[in-house]
């Protein structure tokens, strides 16, 4: 009897291409529409209608049942309200990272298993080898620059063992489509989506407006202390950002720290600024897609998604902190990012990047 699996079937390019691949692998497959988020957003409708619209064309094309499963809660709680929360605190957080963890393969993942999958899959770019005793290895894709490993650090190898990444070995995005195009589904040419999924095009200054309260603040230059100009709300900004300030005339200048306690928002005009680079990182929140921390030596670390792979001294600490020590200066990275490490292709997990000010 083939192996039952639930796939997660969003309506787009590289979940369609996953259904039709499994089916070709001999997989019993059922298809789920996870409905994440339904809400409009002020001058912006949720496209989820048109997304399972789309996925419920695919599911036809490949005469596969599709079932619509409703995770609104879950991913307002630990997705949405996630990424307020950090924003009020100053980070810059990653909501595809927590999404991972507890919808995808988290709530749907439960619900797959209970209702007897022996599997689940869906479209990321990754990798993984299965294992019959402990975690499995997380591995990145062959493309590169799709490669999703960054965002699934926090997910458990356990969970590994039980799913399958069709998209793993897949070249290119211009592959998948043109294999889609061969298996004559409509979504091939659908364009990609970009951006935080519940946000669109109203952007996140509105988004974050709609949420928190406008607090009026200060900008203030981080050489000087001199007050340049006002903002509302220091949450709305992230380190390295230079766009939005609406200081007029001048040279152009990056944020180079917040701070919400005090609703200040520092910025500097010289890009030599110490603030604006670093040689040290202090990752908290550490995960380990083995279950444990490696031992301290030289890895890859990824501190954006398709940013360079650098390698550092990569030094975890007893009390659960990780140490990044990077052979020469890198641009400091706005805090609450995720840093993630590697061994060569495997990913082993990481961890959120603390502001500079909490580091020593």
């Amino acid at each position: 009897m083939s192996a039952r699996v639930f796939l997660g079937l969003s309506g787009g390019v590289d979940s369609a291409l996953s259904a039709a691949l499994l089916v070709e692998q001999g997989f019993d497959v059922t298809c789920i529409y996870m409905r994440n988020w339904s809400r409009d957003l002020p001058g912006f409708a949720c496209p989820w209608a048109e997304e399972l619209a789309d996925a419920e064309r695919v599911a036809v094309e490949l005469g596969l049942p599709l079932e619509v499963w409703d995770c609104e809660r879950e991913y307002k709680e630990t997705v949405v309200d996630y990424l307020v929360d950090s924003y009020a605190r100053g980070y810059t957080p990653n909501p595809d990272v927590m999404c991972n963890q507890t919808v995808k393969f988290g709530t749907f993942a439960d619900k797959a298993f209970a209702a007897g999958a022996d599997l689940i899959a869906t479209g990321h770019y990754a990798a993984c080898t299965h294992a019959e005793d402990g975690p499995a290895t997380l591995m990145r894709a062959a493309d590169e620059h799709k490669d999703q490993t960054y965002f699934l650090w926090r997910v458990p190898g356990e969970m590994f063992n039980r799913v399958l990444f069709p998209m793993g070995d897949v070249p290119s995005k211009a592959v998948a489509r043109e294999m889609c195009r061969e298996r004559g589904l409509s979504v091939a040419d659908k364009p990609d989506s970009d951006g935080i999924c519940f946000i669109g095009p109203v952007g996140l200054r509105t988004f974050l407006l709609d949420s928190l309260d406008r607090r009026a603040g200060d900008i203030v230059e981080w050489e000087t202390g001199k007050v340049l100009g006002h903002h509302d709300g220091a949450f709305l900004f992230t380190v390295g950002q230079r766009k939005g300030l609406d200081l007029g005339g001048g040279p152009a200048r990056y944020v180079v720290a917040t701070d919400t306690a005090s609703n200040t928002v520092y910025v500097t005009a010289d890009l030599e600024c110490p603030a604006l680079w670093t040689c040290v990182d202090v990752l908290e929140d550490a995960h380990w897609v083995a279950g444990s921390a490696p031992a301290a030596g030289e890895y890859l670390v990824r501190t954006r998604h398709t940013g360079t792979l650098r390698p550092a001294y990569v030094e975890p600490q007893a009390d659960g902190m990780v140490k990044v020590m990077w052979p020469e200066r890198v641009r400091t990275v706005a805090p609450g990012q995720s840093a993630v490490i590697y061994d060569g292709r495997i990913c082993l997990g990481g961890g959120i990047i603390r502001p500079l000010s909490q580091c020593f």
